[in-house]
């Protein structure tokens, strides 16, 4: 059913479980690109930008849900690695549990915030009222984005990446396919590709809710266990809340990033949304490594392996500065090339709106790497907190780099908001790290004081 990441050589092991995550990340990118190609080779620029201009929002959404559900299974890797079945499964009521609440909370939340939203990050006007449109179905289908999410992270913490690879690459293409039949055969335009999002990802966690209680028993619950224990939920949401708080602040910061590009206008908006989609589809690696890591770092802490622990560290390092290197000639040398799908027509006048952009980001991938690496780790050992907080250096190197650049009008300096906000976070997050494993040792040294002779 899954991996036991607690033996065995780390490097090999990483690689391993990150392809599957790194695949299905790419398919998940799939789903946003399909709707801005469309939209933007069949609706235009302004389309692209009204879209483009909601995309930190839907970040916004995606990531609070990705951070509530992947710390509610942390609990879930720690008792997989200690061998604790009973635990397993009430880690998994309680996170269900705590997915449906919350889920209801979030969609009422952000509907009732969109308007006011869009208005503070001085979307243009003349793509206001479709940029509404637009975020609004993604934010009605919260329950989609929750509840996948949280499937996904259950199986990925008893080392399953595989199988929600194969529903994701399934859903994938059904999003193409509705967005086709939606947006071209059926004249829905952004509303059509919003609704083609949300069916599909809906599509994504009813298969992989249905192969979790149909084939995964370590993982489902018994008729006496689906009362959720409350030392369990209080465990998931001392976990999850801050996991979800850091992405909110992350994302809090790409909207002020936003507000400043939206300054320049629609057609610099729609090519920052171009480039910005090819520079996160080259980050997946990073991104899928991270989410091995947090996996990883479970697994063994759970079982009290540090050391081990530290050895997949460093392991995680070295496939970061690699990939990274990568990432960046993969992001400069593809730009053109993504730039014509996303325009039907002339993409000149928007070229080097989109190629400062890239140039300055590719050169900072390898602090961005590192943010991946360290958060998630001490995310897979149960801190909360530093990883919350360093998402808090991430929005203020973010904040004072775009306000100085509001304030200069200067395009350049707004592109180095993210730079910024990765080299601040990544040395913060080393820190942290260091300070956390040092830590946990002096606690375990103190549990299990040396035999006597």
């Amino acid at each position: 059913m899954g991996t036991d990441m607690t033996k065995g050589r780390p490097l090999p092991i990483l690689l391993r479980f990150t392809i599957p995550l790194l695949l299905g990340n790419l398919f998940q990118q799939f789903y946003n690109m399909a709707d801005t190609i469309i939209v933007g080779r069949y609706m235009g620029a302004g389309a692209l930008a009204a879209v483009g201009s909601t995309g930190i929002i839907m970040f916004l959404i995606t990531g609070f849900a990705q951070g509530l559900t992947s710390g509610f299974t942390i609990l879930t890797a720690q008792r997989y690695g200690a061998g604790d079945t009973a635990g397993v499964k009430r880690s998994v009521s309680a996170g269900i549990f705590l997915s449906a609440v919350t889920t209801v909370i979030l969609t009422g939340f952000f509907l009732a915030v969109m308007d006011p939203l869009l208005r503070l990050m001085q979307t243009p006007e003349d793509i206001f009222r479709e940029a509404g449109r637009y975020i609004k179905i993604i934010a009605a289908g919260t329950a989609a984005c929750v509840f996948y999410n949280l499937f996904s992270a259950f199986l990925r913490a008893v080392g399953n990446s595989r199988v929600p690879l194969f529903f994701l690459v399934f859903s994938a293409c059904l999003n193409v396919a509705l967005d086709l039949a939606l947006i071209v055969g059926g004249g829905m335009g952004v509303e059509g590709a919003a609704l083609a999002t949300v069916l599909s990802q809906a599509v994504s966690a009813v298969l992989c809710g249905g192969y979790i209680f149909l084939k995964t028993p370590d993982l489902t619950p018994g008729a006496g266990q689906w009362r959720p224990h409350r030392g369990d939920v209080r465990r998931e949401l001392s976990i999850g809340i801050p996991m979800a708080l850091q992405f909110a602040i992350t994302a809090s910061g790409g909207m002020v990033m936003q507000s400043a590009v939206n300054q320049f206008g629609s057609l610099a908006v729609a090519a920052y949304t171009a480039a910005g989609k090819l520079e996160t589809l080259v980050e997946q690696g990073m991104i899928a490594l991270g989410q091995a890591m947090a996996s990883y770092a479970g697994q063994n802490f759970g079982k009290g392996d540090l050391d081990r622990v530290k050895k997949g560290v460093r392991a995680g390092m070295t496939v970061t500065v690699v990939y990274a290197v990568m990432a960046a000639v993969l992001g400069t040398v593809f730009l053109r090339p993504a730039m014509s799908l996303f325009f039907a027509g002339d993409i000149s006048a928007m070229m080097p709106w989109a190629r400062t952009y890239m140039n300055i980001c590719v050169v900072f991938f390898i602090p961005l790497g590192a943010i991946f690496v360290y958060r998630n780790v001490m995310q897979g050992c149960g801190y909360g907190f530093l990883p919350m907080a360093g998402g808090i250096a991430e929005l203020l190197a973010r904040l004072v780099t775009a306000v100085f650049a509001m304030k200069m009008g200067s395009y350049v300096l707004t592109c180095f908001c993210h730079p910024a906000a990765w080299t601040a976070a990544a040395v913060f997050l080393w820190v942290s790290y260091e300070r956390v494993i040092r830590k946990a040792e002096r606690e375990k040294r103190a549990e299990d004081p040396p035999a006597a002779f």
